[in-house]
Order: structure tokens, then sequence, then C-alpha cells
């Protein structure tokens, strides 16, 4: 999936979810597991959990356009994570070697 960020396009390797896999996301999965794609069907404030998700991830809201309009790096049992600006799409990004590239475009080397 290519998305926007800055000015510039990135490329993201996404899978899709089912309608169960929008209530599950990253919970009981292990780290190493893809990068999940959430689509929904109207502009929202889509917050998210990670009740049962057992190692950090980078959570990316994005508008209809493909747009990043916020992004946060979620800890383990958060509470409530909520973009700052309605949103349409979210990618959830395991915090692991496969996605370090990917995650030091946000917050940058070693701030994770």
């Amino acid at each position: 999936m290519k998305i926007k960020y800055q000015g510039k396009t990135i490329e993201i390797d996404v899978k899709s979810t089912s309608f169960l896999g929008k209530i599950s996301g990253l919970m009981f999965r292990t780290q190493q597991t893809h990068n999940l794609y959430f689509e929904f069907p109207t502009t929202e404030s889509a917050a998210i959990h990670s009740y049962f998700v057992f190692f950090p991830f980078m959570a990316l809201w994005l508008n209809e356009d493909d747009e990043i309009v916020d992004f946060q790096t979620v800890k383990p049992f958060t509470f409530l994570a909520k973009p700052r600006k309605p949103s349409r799409k979210l990618i959830e990004i395991p915090l692991n070697k496969e996605n370090e590239k990917i995650v030091n475009l946000f917050v940058g080397k070693g701030k994770i």
C-alpha cells in the first residue's frame, strides 16, 4: 500500500482485515505478525486499545486519500489511543526488525 507523509510516498506491506480481524487487530499475535490494514465506512476518530497485545506497535491513521493524519507508538495494554484528527483508515505496524526503517521515518532512530 502506498501512503503519503510530508510530501513523500511510502510503500508499506499490509494485510487487510476481515470483520473479525477488525475486532481483534493485533491481540494475541506475535511481534513478527503482518502489518494490519483497517478501513472504516465513514470518517471518524477511530480509537483503539492494546489490551492483549504483548508488544509495542505504531498506529498510523490515514484520511481517504491515504495521507497520514496522525501516528503514535502504542504500548502493550494501553487503554485508549486516539487520533487527533478524524481518519478513514488505520495501519497497525508491529515494532520489529522487519519494520525498523518504516518506524524510523516517523520517530527517528532510537526513539521508540
